[in-house]
Protein backbone atom coordinates (compact mmCIF):
# COMPACT_ATOMS: atom_id res chain seq x y z
CA UNK A 1 0.00 0.00 0.00
CA UNK A 2 1.09 3.26 -1.24
CA UNK A 3 1.54 5.85 1.91
CA UNK A 4 2.48 9.57 1.64
CA UNK A 5 5.26 11.19 3.43
CA UNK A 6 4.06 14.65 4.21
CA UNK A 7 6.97 15.77 7.20
CA UNK A 8 9.47 14.48 8.63
CA UNK A 9 8.84 12.26 12.01
CA UNK A 10 12.52 13.76 14.10
CA UNK A 11 11.01 16.80 15.33
CA UNK A 12 10.50 18.71 18.66
CA UNK A 13 7.13 19.17 20.37
CA UNK A 14 7.04 22.30 19.55
CA UNK A 15 7.74 21.64 15.92
CA UNK A 16 4.84 18.93 15.92
CA UNK A 17 1.96 21.35 17.28
CA UNK A 18 2.79 23.79 14.60
CA UNK A 19 2.81 20.66 12.01
CA UNK A 20 -0.90 19.55 13.36
CA UNK A 21 -2.60 23.03 12.94
CA UNK A 22 -0.59 23.22 9.28
CA UNK A 23 -1.75 19.73 8.43
CA UNK A 24 -5.36 20.40 10.64
CA UNK A 25 -6.60 23.10 7.41
CA UNK A 26 -6.01 19.98 4.92
CA UNK A 27 -9.15 17.66 6.72
CA UNK A 28 -11.81 17.14 4.35
CA UNK A 29 -15.00 16.36 6.13
CA UNK A 30 -17.18 15.77 3.49
CA UNK A 31 -18.37 12.21 2.27
CA UNK A 32 -15.42 10.83 -0.33
CA UNK A 33 -17.14 7.15 0.75
CA UNK A 34 -19.48 4.83 -0.72
CA UNK A 35 -20.39 1.54 0.38
CA UNK A 36 -16.64 0.08 1.40
CA UNK A 37 -15.79 -3.90 0.56
CA UNK A 38 -12.92 -3.34 2.32
CA UNK A 39 -12.20 -2.21 5.93
CA UNK A 40 -9.46 -1.85 8.11
CA UNK A 41 -8.56 -1.15 11.62
CA UNK A 42 -5.30 -0.41 13.16
CA UNK A 43 -4.45 0.60 16.90
CA UNK A 44 -0.35 0.31 18.50
CA UNK A 45 0.27 -1.40 21.83
CA UNK A 46 1.53 0.74 24.63
CA UNK A 47 5.41 0.31 24.34
CA UNK A 48 7.52 -1.65 26.90
CA UNK A 49 10.45 -0.47 28.92
CA UNK A 50 12.90 -1.26 25.73
CA UNK A 51 10.58 1.10 24.06
CA UNK A 52 9.33 -0.99 21.52
CA UNK A 53 5.74 -1.31 20.65
CA UNK A 54 3.41 -3.46 18.43
CA UNK A 55 1.27 -1.85 15.45
CA UNK A 56 -1.32 -4.38 13.84
CA UNK A 57 -3.79 -3.77 10.98
CA UNK A 58 -6.35 -5.98 10.38
CA UNK A 59 -8.29 -6.21 7.42
CA UNK A 60 -11.97 -7.89 7.52
CA UNK A 61 -14.42 -8.02 3.61
CA UNK A 62 -17.99 -5.78 4.22
CA UNK A 63 -20.49 -6.44 4.71
CA UNK A 64 -19.61 -9.76 6.39
CA UNK A 65 -17.01 -8.81 8.48
CA UNK A 66 -14.73 -11.75 7.87
CA UNK A 67 -10.77 -11.14 8.76
CA UNK A 68 -9.14 -11.47 5.73
CA UNK A 69 -5.65 -10.21 6.19
CA UNK A 70 -3.74 -9.32 9.45
CA UNK A 71 0.02 -7.54 9.36
CA UNK A 72 1.99 -6.98 12.55
CA UNK A 73 5.33 -5.05 13.40
CA UNK A 74 7.35 -4.70 16.37
CA UNK A 75 9.32 -1.47 16.11
CA UNK A 76 10.77 1.11 18.88
CA UNK A 77 9.08 4.43 19.43
CA UNK A 78 11.28 7.57 19.44
CA UNK A 79 8.75 10.20 20.46
CA UNK A 80 7.87 11.01 24.04
CA UNK A 81 4.15 10.55 25.51
CA UNK A 82 3.01 13.82 25.12
CA UNK A 83 -1.23 13.94 25.41
CA UNK A 84 -2.53 15.87 22.16
CA UNK A 85 0.79 14.10 20.15
CA UNK A 86 0.13 10.75 20.41
CA UNK A 87 -0.01 10.29 16.42
CA UNK A 88 4.08 11.66 16.78
CA UNK A 89 4.41 8.42 18.60
CA UNK A 90 2.68 6.11 16.91
CA UNK A 91 1.99 6.75 13.45
CA UNK A 92 6.07 6.01 12.19
CA UNK A 93 5.04 2.05 13.65
CA UNK A 94 1.17 2.35 11.75
CA UNK A 95 2.77 3.53 8.52
CA UNK A 96 5.35 0.79 8.41
CA UNK A 97 2.67 -2.17 9.21
CA UNK A 98 0.51 0.18 6.26
CA UNK A 99 2.94 -0.10 3.61
CA UNK A 100 2.94 -4.11 4.24
CA UNK A 101 -0.60 -4.27 2.63
CA UNK A 102 -0.73 -5.64 -0.69
CA UNK A 103 -4.96 -4.58 -0.57
CA UNK A 104 -5.53 -0.67 -0.47
CA UNK A 105 -8.81 -0.96 2.24
CA UNK A 106 -11.86 1.38 1.58
CA UNK A 107 -12.01 2.69 5.40
CA UNK A 108 -9.68 3.01 8.00
CA UNK A 109 -11.16 2.71 11.63
CA UNK A 110 -8.67 4.22 14.11
CA UNK A 111 -8.48 3.58 17.80
CA UNK A 112 -7.97 7.22 18.89
CA UNK A 113 -8.73 10.34 17.70
CA UNK A 114 -10.16 12.13 14.63
CA UNK A 115 -10.79 15.89 14.57
CA UNK A 116 -12.15 15.63 17.79
CA UNK A 117 -8.66 17.21 19.33
CA UNK A 118 -7.75 20.40 20.65
CA UNK A 119 -6.48 21.40 17.33
CA UNK A 120 -8.28 19.37 15.20
CA UNK A 121 -5.48 16.79 13.94
CA UNK A 122 -6.13 13.38 16.39
CA UNK A 123 -4.41 10.19 14.98
CA UNK A 124 -7.62 9.28 12.94
CA UNK A 125 -7.32 12.64 11.06
CA UNK A 126 -3.08 12.76 10.83
CA UNK A 127 -3.15 8.83 9.13
CA UNK A 128 -6.06 9.80 6.73
CA UNK A 129 -4.28 12.57 5.12
CA UNK A 130 -0.89 10.09 4.75
CA UNK A 131 -3.65 7.59 3.42
CA UNK A 132 -5.72 10.06 1.46
CA UNK A 133 -8.28 7.70 2.46
CA UNK A 134 -11.24 7.44 4.42
CA UNK A 135 -10.66 7.77 7.82
CA UNK A 136 -12.69 7.09 11.20
CA UNK A 137 -11.93 8.15 14.75
CA UNK A 138 -13.37 5.72 17.10
CA UNK A 139 -11.83 6.82 20.84
CA UNK A 140 -12.59 4.42 23.96
CA UNK A 141 -12.01 7.81 25.96
CA UNK A 142 -12.81 11.57 25.29
CA UNK A 143 -10.44 13.94 25.12
CA UNK A 144 -12.30 17.08 24.70
CA UNK A 145 -15.43 18.36 24.41
CA UNK A 146 -18.74 17.82 25.79
CA UNK A 147 -22.13 16.50 25.73
CA UNK A 148 -26.01 15.97 26.51
CA UNK A 149 -27.35 13.06 28.34
CA UNK A 150 -27.01 9.86 26.03
CA UNK A 151 -29.77 6.99 26.01
CA UNK A 152 -29.14 4.01 27.41
CA UNK A 153 -30.54 2.49 24.28
CA UNK A 154 -27.99 0.74 21.45
CA UNK A 155 -26.71 2.50 18.52
CA UNK A 156 -27.84 5.99 20.30
CA UNK A 157 -25.86 9.10 19.94
CA UNK A 158 -25.45 12.97 20.92
CA UNK A 159 -22.77 15.31 19.40
CA UNK A 160 -19.94 16.09 21.28
CA UNK A 161 -19.27 19.81 21.20
CA UNK A 162 -16.14 21.92 21.91
CA UNK A 163 -17.83 25.22 22.60
CA UNK A 164 -20.11 26.09 19.81
CA UNK A 165 -18.98 23.27 17.42
CA UNK A 166 -19.54 20.05 16.75
CA UNK A 167 -16.52 17.90 16.92
CA UNK A 168 -18.01 14.39 16.63
CA UNK A 169 -20.59 12.37 18.77
CA UNK A 170 -21.13 9.92 22.32
CA UNK A 171 -22.12 7.07 20.79
CA UNK A 172 -24.13 4.14 22.90
CA UNK A 173 -22.66 1.13 20.51
CA UNK A 174 -24.11 -1.50 22.88
CA UNK A 175 -27.05 -0.96 25.85
CA UNK A 176 -25.80 0.35 28.83
CA UNK A 177 -22.24 0.07 27.56
CA UNK A 178 -19.98 3.24 28.16
CA UNK A 179 -20.06 4.91 25.36
CA UNK A 180 -17.35 5.72 21.96
CA UNK A 181 -16.38 8.79 20.83
CA UNK A 182 -16.57 9.20 17.00
CA UNK A 183 -15.13 11.78 15.19
CA UNK A 184 -14.16 12.50 11.20
CA UNK A 185 -10.70 11.47 10.81
CA UNK A 186 -10.78 12.05 7.06
CA UNK A 187 -12.76 12.54 3.84
CA UNK A 188 -16.17 11.04 5.64
CA UNK A 189 -18.46 13.18 7.47
CA UNK A 190 -19.88 12.56 10.85
CA UNK A 191 -23.16 11.28 10.15
CA UNK A 192 -21.35 8.97 8.07
CA UNK A 193 -18.47 7.73 10.27
CA UNK A 194 -21.20 7.03 12.88
CA UNK A 195 -23.42 4.70 10.45
CA UNK A 196 -20.39 3.48 9.69
CA UNK A 197 -19.09 2.85 12.90
CA UNK A 198 -22.41 1.13 13.90
CA UNK A 199 -22.05 -1.13 10.95
CA UNK A 200 -19.45 -2.66 12.13
CA UNK A 201 -20.36 -2.97 15.14
CA UNK A 202 -21.19 -6.94 16.36
CA UNK A 203 -21.44 -8.64 19.75
CA UNK A 204 -19.14 -6.05 21.21
CA UNK A 205 -18.67 -2.47 22.55
CA UNK A 206 -15.88 -1.51 19.84
CA UNK A 207 -16.32 -2.11 16.14
CA UNK A 208 -14.84 -5.16 15.00
CA UNK A 209 -11.73 -3.46 13.16
CA UNK A 210 -10.51 -1.63 15.84
CA UNK A 211 -11.34 -4.37 18.18
CA UNK A 212 -9.23 -6.95 16.38
CA UNK A 213 -6.50 -4.89 15.79
CA UNK A 214 -6.35 -4.14 19.02
CA UNK A 215 -6.15 -7.86 19.64
CA UNK A 216 -3.63 -8.21 17.50
CA UNK A 217 -1.65 -5.09 18.89
CA UNK A 218 -1.89 -6.05 22.26
CA UNK A 219 -2.56 -10.24 22.58
CA UNK A 220 -5.31 -9.40 24.40
CA UNK A 221 -8.93 -10.21 24.03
Amino acid sequence: MEVKHLHNWDVSTKEAVEIQKELAAQIDVGDGIGTPSLIAGVDVSGANEERIAKAAIVMLDYPDLNVIDTVTIEAEVNFPYVPGLLSFREMPLLIKVLEKLDAVPDLVLVDGQGIAHPRRLGLASHLGLFLDIPTIGCAKSRLIGTHGELSDKAKTWTELFDGNEVIGAAVRTKIKTNPLYISVGHKISLPKAIYWTLQCCKKHRLPEPTRLAHQAASGKP
